[in-house]
């Protein structure tokens, strides 16, 4: 499905004073019933990711560091079984996840010998019974549940999002009989940055020549497109050689891009060409 610019801003728009709630996204389903759950959170999700970059030097403070970290042992010492890490970080506007890190962070530098690993902080959000204290455990442990954009439980449910549908692809590349490599094979080449597939014959799609498909499980908007040629589509390109990318989720359509963003006939699927086409973008439901 095609979201027009202003079918986009208005959802956009409306997440501006919301919290990265379960609850939020509910009441985002029910104020446009019309567009499925999954697009809905993918926009939310990036969106609130855009947020947090735009703030995220200002909860990194000393002295925001230190006065969480205070509201926090406050909060534990009236009631250590109330969710006061989770409550501080919707009232401050910012992922209950980056929260616990920040006090977790903040609790090792006081308690250990020794400053706390980046490795060592990572593995206790992912399995919060490594916390040597209790309560922050639990706190950090509703954090981790209640955060629907950020964390190591959200990283787990994308890896498998994204896996699943390279399987689904890779099912139907064989059930064409088309001739492919993967990334590990491609990794194994020596390529380092690579698409899902490259075809090693390359095909015919709607009068255009595909050498490579990418599967992208995600909401397609500006921001996301330009991040994406940036990153990675530019150096998949040889001259003239254009790229098939297949959406797993809804997109905007706007203003053309540096390269050219072509509309197939599927629903789910555009194509990249090297050339500067003036068209707009896409993506899929």
């Amino acid at each position: 499905m095609i979201l027009t610019k202003a079918q986009y801003d208005e959802i956009a728009q409306c997440l501006v004073s919301v919290p990265p709630t379960r609850q939020s996204l509910r009441k985002l389903k029910q104020r446009f019933p019309s567009q499925s759950q999954a697009t809905l959170l993918s926009i939310f999700s990036q969106e609130y990711q855009k947020h947090i970059k735009r703030t995220h030097a200002k909860h990194h403070t000393s002295e925001a560091i230190e006065s969480y970290y205070q509201r926090y042992l406050n909060g534990v010492g009236r009631n250590g079984a109330a969710p006061v890490l989770l409550e501080l970080a919707n009232e401050v506007d910012y992922a209950p996840s980056l929260m616990a890190r920040i006090i977790l962070e903040r609790f090792l530098q006081e308690h250990e010998e020794t400053p706390p690993s980046k490795s060592v902080i990572n593995s206790m959000l992912r399995d919060p019974s490594q916390i040597p204290d209790g309560v922050l455990a639990n706190q950090v442990y509703q954090c981790i549940v209640n955060d629907c954009c950020y964390g190591p439980l959200v990283d787990c449910i994308k890896h498998a999002i994204g896996h699943e549908h390279e399987v689904l692809l890779r099912d139907l590349l064989l059930e064409k009989s088309l001739s492919f490599l993967d990334e590990d094979q491609l990794r194994a080449k020596g390529y380092d940055k690579t698409p899902d597939f490259i075809l090693q014959v390359p095909v015919a799609v709607e009068g255009h020549i595909i050498h490579w498909i990418e599967s992208k499980a995600s909401f397609g908007d500006e921001c996301s497109h330009h991040a994406y040629l940036h990153d990675q589509f530019w150096s998949y390109w040889n001259s003239d050689d254009k790229g098939f990318e297949k959406k797993e989720l809804d997109f905007c359509q706007g203003p053309p891009l540096d390269f050219g963003v072509i509309q197939l006939s599927r629903p789910d699927c555009f194509l990249l060409s090297p050339r500067n086409h003036e068209l707009p973008y896409y993506q899929k439901e």
